[in-house]
């Protein structure tokens, strides 16, 4: 099966596998050409880190491409199903003690983006969730213990 993704995180994936191709491998090569001319290479710092660099670099190109070329991408601008959470829905959530309110978007797993409220659909709020309808009331096993949250609403933003 392959993997989904949101048209917004595939569009925002390609970029940074564009960026690396077209800026970043070329800055590392640049930088292991100016740290070879330095000399000795088993003592040039400079030299090793680029070369540690360069290897990150290629790996993430390979990851990305790999990832891409497999992924289905959903356009979630298109679902009409209502205010059932599936993937690529925007749900709020209420702590139902606190009251405090959370916003996440259910995307793929190489999409995911804590910081940006982006959380994969393999996740243990995303598994809680998908299914349930505005309204709801979910129980989620957190390391603090078992919290409830109201699904206050469900938008599928493009």
């Amino acid at each position: 099966m392959h993997a989904p993704i949101t048209a917004k995180g595939a569009l925002r994936l390609r970029a940074e596998l564009e960026e690396l191709k077209s800026v970043k491998r070329p800055e590392v090569i640049a930088a292991i050409a100016e740290a070879r001319a330095h000399g000795d290479l088993k003592e040039n710092a400079e030299y090793h880190a680029a070369r540690e660099q360069q290897g990150f670099i290629e790996g993430r190109i390979k990851h990305l491409e790999g990832e891409l070329s497999h992924a289905q991408v959903i356009d979630i601008a298109n679902l009409s199903v209502g205010d059932k959470v599936v993937f690529g829905a925007t749900v709020e959530l209420a702590d139902a003690d606190s009251g405090e309110e959370r916003t996440y978007q259910i995307v793929g797993d190489l999409e995911a983006d804590i910081k940006q409220g982006l959380i994969a659909i393999s996740s243990p709020v995303a598994r809680a969730i998908i299914g349930k309808h505005e309204g709801d009331v979910i129980t989620i096993e957190a390391p603090g213990g078992i919290r409830e949250y109201e699904i206050v609403s469900v938008k599928y933003l493009g």
